[in-house]
């Protein structure tokens, strides 16, 4: 294996997960696979910072073995202990029972938890630091961004930062920095990422980065625990960052349904017509034949957001569901909202989307729209003019 060099005395020692296709529990789908990153720092005190999956520990160990013999190690820094960061770490500490382990007083007790063994722990806060020869660890906790435990790892000498979970991409390659891909690929990436993980903490991640901002560290590389590193271009991914989580978004309208005889969808595409009509770009998906985490992907870049299902038992179809549900708890910020749907004897679906719209805090544009059966000709004008006017709106 050929070494890969971060900065001065620092190496990437992570792993490529070429096949993975989801995660966290299926609700995340990776299309391009992913990476877990751990990076070795060299110095008088070698310092690991954090580890991989850990089936991927002998992909790790290798990778440490082309520069240091793994015995030598005196730290290991666990900024997040989720079991993709922090999987092979019961495997390494078998090789290093002296080492100690540098976490949060959180991440401690979780690591209790989870592996079920007292290690040497050093706990640390916000602008501890740790001196391991020429270089500085300083340390910046980082609760919920994104579990409670977060923290983030700077060296100070090399404008260094290991921020875990922030500024990450699922994304296999064999390039490690993100200036060796085209751009709109790894920035898309990054915004899927930051919509399926980190959207319901947006305050938390202005007020992060805010904080690093006065507090006048230096930021020349991030190097986060998935995904490409980025140095000559971190200025965008921080932009980016701050332009999510303040709710910025396109003059886009993203337009999602579930159909059972075409009646929704034919609604669906009256709307999409009127909305084009209306000059402005609008997006259509079927959730059926799309993947639920590229459409949450997709509210995130979005300034309207409609729904569109028939009623099936008093409600919304099945699969319809468990969107409205993650748009709850992702709580995305300033969306117009609108919701459709076509019925038979009975209604409600369109009562059920609009009070999951209140839930996640969207504001619904307007009373929904229903069509009884199949739409005639009257009804799919209607729908073509409430595309006209969601469009009126988005211009505003």
């Amino acid at each position: 294996m050929n070494k890969i060099k971060i900065a001065e005395g620092v190496y990437w020692v992570g792993a490529i997960d070429w096949n993975a296709r989801s995660l966290h529990g299926d609700n995340y789908v990776t299309h391009h696979g992913t990476t877990y990153n751990a990076y070795l720092i060299m110095d008088e005190k070698i310092t690991l910072v954090d580890t991989v999956h850990g089936q991927f520990v002998d992909e790790m160990m290798a990778r440490i073995k082309e520069v240091v013999d793994p015995d030598k190690i005196d730290y290991v820094v666990c900024n997040h202990i989720e079991p993709d960061h922090s999987g092979a770490l019961p495997a390494v500490m078998k090789i290093i029972p002296q080492a100690k382990v540098i976490c949060t007083l959180r991440a401690k007790d979780g690591l209790l938890k989870h592996y079920f063994s007292n290690w040497n722990f050093l706990t640390v806060k916000t602008d501890d630091e740790i001196s391991i020869g020429k270089k500085t660890l300083r340390f910046i906790e980082a609760s919920m961004l994104h579990w409670p435990d977060t923290m983030f790892t700077y060296i100070k000498e090399d404008a260094l930062l290991l921020p875990n979970d922030a500024f990450g991409q699922h994304f296999a390659s064999s390039q490690r920095f993100a200036d060796e891909v085209e751009e709109s690929i790894v920035i898309d990436e990054a915004a899927k990422y930051y919509a399926n993980i980190l959207m319901p903490f947006g305050q938390l991640v202005i007020k992060k980065i805010e904080e690093i901002q006065k507090s006048g560290i230096q930021i020349e590389t991030i190097a986060p625990s998935h995904g490409l590193i980025w140095r000559k271009n971190h200025e965008k991914i921080i932009s980016a960052y701050l332009r999510w989580a303040k709710g910025e978004a396109k003059k886009r309208v993203l337009v999602i349904y579930e159909s059972m005889w075409r009646s929704t969808e034919k609604m669906a595409t009256a709307i999409v017509q009127g909305i084009q009509d209306g000059d402005i770009e609008a997006v259509l998906y079927k959730i059926s034949a799309t993947d639920h985490s590229d459409i949450i992907k997709e509210v995130l870049e979005a300034k309207a957001i409609l729904i569109g299902s028939p009623t099936v038992n008093n409600g919304v179809l099945p699969n319809i569901a468990p969107l409205l549900d993650d748009l709850k708890g992702l709580r995305p910020k300033d969306k117009i909202a609108f919701a459709f749907g076509s019925y038979g004897w009975g209604g409600g679906a369109v009562k059920t989307v609009e009070e999951k719209f209140k839930q996640a805090g969207m504001t619904i544009f307007e009373p929904g729209l229903t069509a009884k059966w199949v739409p005639d000709a009257d009804e799919l004008k209607k729908c073509h003019e409430l595309g006209k006017r969601i469009a009126a709106e988005v211009k505003k």
